[in-house]
């Protein structure tokens, strides 16, 4: 039955120099306080991945697949179209700047959370276990780990964000947040464990996020910016 769970260009016009700079020093938020470890090996999590993984996914040529490649790009001027049907705007980094550029200061610590305890967990990605499709490099991809998803805590943090900013289509926004995490099961490059993981690895981030000053401040411009265009 098919699974129904579930590197960045720079912008059009070049963002002012601080916007390049982070929101977190270090690691930002420790995941490991957040986050389970992996499924241990043979474990029922253990084999409903590997169950997902190889029967539960949709097939190479359905538009299910085709939807699981155009998430696989995380840049910002991807995501503001991504989610641009779920806010009922036309997001484009001109149109709304300083959502770009809050998105965009934000990513690298929802990256370095991540980073940090990907090698501690090492755990192998879906294909390097079991022979099956992926809609990605197998190559490029076999270079990190599977656990936790990192395309998964950057769509959900930018879902999370992007409902506080329209708040009136919340629903639609997590949703389609959901949907960007399932791709990655989909598309053959995690697991469902991780991306459960990055998940709940997304809701720390952005409560850390919400604990820097300059990040209140700029979503807050983000969301003056929001309310001036209705």
């Amino acid at each position: 039955m098919l699974l129904t769970i579930l590197t960045q260009p720079a912008l059009a016009q070049p963002a002012p120099a601080r916007t390049q700079q982070r929101y977190l020093a270090g690691n930002g938020v420790d995941l490991r306080a957040f986050i389970p470890t992996p499924p241990e090996p043979g474990t029922w999590l253990d084999r409903r991945d590997r169950e997902t993984f190889l029967t539960g996914r949709a097939p190479a040529d359905s538009p299910r697949w085709q939807q699981a490649i155009n998430d696989v790009d995380e840049a910002v001027p991807a995501m503001l179209a991504d989610f641009s049907k779920a806010t009922g705007r036309t997001l484009t980094p001109g149109a709304y700047p300083a959502l770009a550029r809050l998105l965009l200061t934000m990513r690298p610590d929802a990256a370095a959370a991540v980073n940090a305890v990907k090698p501690l967990y090492a755990r192998p990605r879906p294909f390097l276990r079991d022979d099956g499709p992926v809609c990605e490099d197998k190559q490029q991809l076999s270079h990190s780990y599977d656990y936790p998803s990192g395309h998964t805590s950057w769509g959900t943090s930018v879902g999370l964000v992007l409902a506080e900013l329209f708040p009136e289509r919340g629903d639609a926004i997590l949703q389609r947040a959901r949907d960007y995490g399932n791709s990655r099961v989909i598309c053959g490059a995690h697991s469902v464990s991780a991306v459960e993981a990055g998940r709940q690895a997304a809701a720390a981030i952005v409560a850390g996020l919400h604990g820097s000053p300059r990040f209140r401040k700029d979503l807050e411009a983000a969301r003056s910016e929001v309310s001036r265009a209705r």
